[in-house]
């Protein structure tokens, strides 16, 4: 699903030849939309500065704009529909601002304001205003209503880079479009080496950063659709307070979660991302034996992930979900299949990561990848959300360190049975009879459905050696 649209603002005739203008004022529109001041123009065009300035008032008013944005909007021919209630936020990122003088910096700054956009687009679940207009406005808005308004946008990204010959320090900045107030800021330090691998490393950092599932814009976002009334959600609202609800990896919460993404695609049935997690919410269902039915869980499941592929061939998670269905299914060469087209498609992509691993380790494929595919994940997102920490133990169990494992599950959702088996069954194994115990018995109480058979088949557990482990350590506790 292509998010790098552009959008347009409400003006006179956008993307129009520009009749009413005299070959001279059009001249001096197109390089005040590009950036260039007035006496760089008067330079270029061998009129004086204040000359210039008499030409932008006539352009302005004949072409009945009022702001540069709205120039370069006009001049640029940004095409798209207006922005509707059901439509996603709409993400618009200046272009970094250098403060070094050195052209090597400035051109770094050009290229990792590109990879951001661009990274963005593909996983941000909103439309990101193409970084060709963007560059054309400079690097930070001089009128947040205005130039917001103008943009079509729901929130701004701006930044600034400073460097020498040893440290690069990018700061990072959200602020909503409407009123310029800041809602995340971030910093990020470097060693300046290799000028390639550092700006593929700052890329990575700010994508997952900011575009995670717990991630900055998804944060704001759910802070914001809290103070809406129920009727008034829109499909990208219902999405996101499902991913939180979805993340509890409880009973309540994960039936809550199916009921909230279901109804996001009633309002917008082509919204990838609420197809992707509909699917996970059902596979959540099948291995924890929330539903009543194991095989109306997994055809459900099915339909979903299927879906989410063909709306967006090239969504990682949904090749990582597709990849564990196939799995549960006993296909495990298509499973490994779907995992390598996964990786291919979201390699620098935290959340993809995460899965991947927990994938690696349970399912299908080679469980020495998995901790390195986790180590990975945690490194490109800071912010990483409690559900990582629970990839992370299962990872650590598959691979024998148990102690380690404990210590990571604790850090994640104490309210799933995904967390509690392996917590249980690591302690069991580290001869922990008591702590093993309780957790069986809560087990036993929350999860009446819950069995140790039933979470190996529904996650699925295919990869033989976890399952063995699994089974072994079973063994040692009251548990089914």
């Amino acid at each position: 699903m292509d998010h790098n649209a552009t959008l347009t603002p409400a003006m006179s005739s956008p993307g129009q030849p520009l009749p009413a203008l005299s070959e001279r004022e059009r001249a001096v529109a197109e390089k005040f939309a590009a950036g260039l001041t007035y006496r760089e123009i008067g330079e270029a065009l061998f009129i004086a500065p204040s000359t210039v300035r008499t030409h932008l008032a006539a352009i302005y008013e004949k072409l009945g704009v009022r702001s540069k944005v709205a120039l370069a909007m006009h001049i640029n021919a940004i095409a798209a529909a207006p922005a509707t209630p059901e439509a996603s936020p709409v993400l618009a990122i200046f272009p970094i601002e250098c403060l070094n003088a050195d052209e090597r910096w400035h051109r770094f700054a050009d290229g990792l304001s590109s990879d951001i956009t661009v990274d963005l687009a593909r996983y941000a679940d909103m439309p990101v205003i193409a970084f060709h207009t963007m560059k054309s406005l400079g690097s930070r808005p001089a009128d947040f209503a205005a130039d917001g308004k103008a943009l079509g946008a729901t929130y701004i990204v701006s930044g600034q880079l400073r460097a020498d010959d040893r440290r690069i320090r990018l700061t990072i900045e959200l602020a909503d479009a409407r009123t310029g107030v800041s809602l995340w800021s971030e910093r990020f330090d470097r060693p300046a080496e290799d000028i390639f691998a550092l700006q593929d490393s700052l890329t990575e950092s700010v994508i997952n950063v900011l575009a995670g599932c717990f991630g900055a814009i998804a944060t704001v976002g759910r802070n914001a659709i809290r103070r809406k009334p129920p009727a008034s959600l829109r499909a990208y609202d219902c999405h996101l307070l499902g991913v939180e609800q979805h993340n509890t990896f409880s009973r309540s919460g994960n039936r809550e979660a199916i009921r909230l993404f279901s109804r996001a695609l009633e309002l917008d049935p082509t919204l990838v991302r609420a197809w992707t997690e509909l699917a996970y919410a059902y596979s959540i269902e099948a291995c924890n034996g929330y539903g009543d039915d194991l095989n109306t869980s997994i055809a459900k499941w099915r339909w979903a992930v299927e879906n989410a592929l063909r709306f967006d061939p090239t969504d990682s998670s949904a090749h990582t979900c597709f990849g564990d269905l196939m799995g549960c299914l006993g296909d495990l060469e298509a499973a490994e299949s779907a995992h390598r087209r996964a990786f291919e498609c979201g390699s620098n992509h935290a959340d993809t990561l995460a899965l991947l691993a927990g994938s690696k380790a349970l399912v299908a494929g080679d469980p020495a990848e998995a901790i390195p595919l986790i180590e990975r994940a945690m490194r490109l997102n800071p912010l990483a959300p409690p559900w990582y920490f629970g990839m992370q133990g299962r990872v650590l169990f598959a691979a024998g360190r148990h102690r380690e494992a404990i210590a990571a599950l604790r850090r994640s959702t104490p309210d799933s049975p995904h967390v509690l088996v392996f917590l249980m069954l690591a302690h069991a194994v580290l001869g922990e009879g008591p702590e093993a115990a309780v957790i069986a018995a809560r087990l036993g109480a929350e999860f009446p459905g819950f069995s140790i058979e039933g979470f190996i088949l529904g996650y699925p557990v295919s990869n033989p050696d976890a399952a063995q482990a699994m089974r072994e350590a079973a063994k040692l506790v009251p548990i089914r």
